[in-house]
């Protein structure tokens, strides 16, 4: 009598399936990021309006954007936890569902006027941003070495899409809401829960598979056959990665956050500083593909050093041509391209250089410290405007790309940690 023959798993995809299903990964995301840009743009539009509404002191009206970053912050960790455990596709759901949440919360609060209900609403929705940052990494979990860049780039870029339409749907919005009763400044937000859910529903129904999950299922099946591990882990350059990525988002909230006030008093008018802002955002996102692309072509850390050297130039056109309209307007589109270009060549450098088991862990840190530092530069910058003014500010915060110069070997570091026993 013969044997039944042993029952097997589910067939490991190959190449090919992989790749298709890194393309409509892709292709997922980008449209997610697009849905979750013109929520966040619709959200952030009017909360400094709001906060200085409810709390009766324009002193106040930063507090929206602050709590949101740290809002950002402090789901970073835990949801890079959940998709570790649980895959992307609910990780992203559960933190565009925390903000819609949040969203609801902030109508509330004004129906209310209640302050503190407004920035707890405000913490809920830095949720979606921590979801939205975490869409990059999600690119780049099935990625190979050769296009990880370039995909990782192309989600990032998508944002550019939600990010200016947001913003412009103030008007119709109000229109909309009062038509329908809601409290006043609150209308726009209509489009920000349509968003919100069409976003959830296009991540429940479209992420199959999910990509992490998957690419865990890849990695396992492949060290059972290989009985060692496949991808070493490279904790120097990582760490390197995630200093370079906060260090160049720090640079760029500190002297972004302050150059509307010091447009202002240099007698701007409101069309030239919101023309300032939306330069210096094309310049953020619209061309991250090309960085993608050099990223994966010249190197990480090349990339990398591309964009210090992109900081390095706006800053110093911020520092000498602090009373020229015009140069601070240059000075805030290379700012734009030199974070472009750090963000999306740390991101990819960070994921190639952390084993799998640490991987998302570490890329939850870095959209933690990410936050963290942006908003401690947002604080700090201010007091520095006071103290030396714009040109000083730039100057200051030239210490940070400083830094990730000098760093800049440490990324380039190949011997792998010691063998992990997990």
């Amino acid at each position: 009598m013969t044997e039944p023959a042993p029952a097997t798993g589910p067939a490991e995809p190959d190449a090919a399936e992989i790749a298709r299903v890194q393309r409509r990964t892709v292709w997922v995301l980008s449209l997610g990021q697009v849905l979750g840009g013109l929520a966040f743009g619709a959200t952030l539009s009017l909360g400094a309006v709001l906060a200085a509404e409810l709390s009766g002191d324009e002193s106040f009206s930063g507090l929206a954007a602050a709590a949101v970053t740290l809002g950002t912050a402090a789901t970073a960790v835990p949801l890079a936890a959940l998709a570790r455990g649980r895959g992307r596709r609910l990780s992203l759901t559960a933190g565009m569902a925390i903000a819609l949440a949040g969203v609801v919360m902030v109508i509330v609060a004004v129906s209310a006027n209640s302050f503190g209900m407004l920035l707890g609403a405000f913490l809920l929705i830095g949720a979606g941003q921590a979801a939205n940052l975490q869409s990059r990494f999600a690119a780049a979990d099935l990625a190979t070495d050769a296009s990880r860049g370039r995909d990782l780039s192309i989600v990032v870029w998508a944002t550019t899409i939600g990010a200016v339409l947001g913003p412009n749907l103030t008007g119709p919005g109000e229109a909309l809401g009062a038509a329908v009763g809601m409290p006043p400044l609150t209308g726009p937000y209509l489009f920000t829960v349509g968003a919100q859910l069409l976003a959830m529903a296009l991540y429940l129904t479209m992420l199959r598979p999910d990509p992490l999950l998957l690419a865990q299922r890849i990695v396992a099946s492949a060290r059972a056959v290989a009985g060692t591990i496949v991808k070493p882990d490279r904790p120097i350059p990582a760490r390197y990665a995630i200093f370079a990525i906060a260090s160049a988002h720090g640079v760029m909230v500190s002297v972004m956050a302050m150059t509307p006030v010091h447009l202002i008093h240099h007698g701007a008018s409101l069309t030239v500083i919101g023309l300032t802002l939306s330069l210096h955002i094309a310049g953020m996102y619209a061309l991250s593909p090309v960085f993608g692309i050099l990223a994966d072509r010249l190197g990480r850390v090349p990339t990398i050093l591309i964009g210090q050297g992109l900081l390095a130039a706006a800053l110093l056109t911020a520092s000498f041509g602090a009373e020229s309209t015009v140069a601070v307007t240059v000075a805030l589109v290379l700012l734009g391209l030199g974070w472009s270009a750090s963000t999306v060549a740390g991101s990819a450098l960070l994921t190639e250089a952390s084993s799998e088991e640490r991987r998302t862990r570490r890329q939850g840190f870095s959209d933690f410290a990410m936050s963290i530092v942006g908003a401690t530069g947002a604080i700090l910058a201010g007091l520095v405007l006071g103290w030396i003014g714009y040109g000083g500010l730039a100057l200051v915060v030239m210490t940070l790309v400083a830094a990730t110069l000098v760093l800049s070997p440490l990324g380039l570091r190949t011997a792998p940690a010691a063998a992990d026993p997990r």
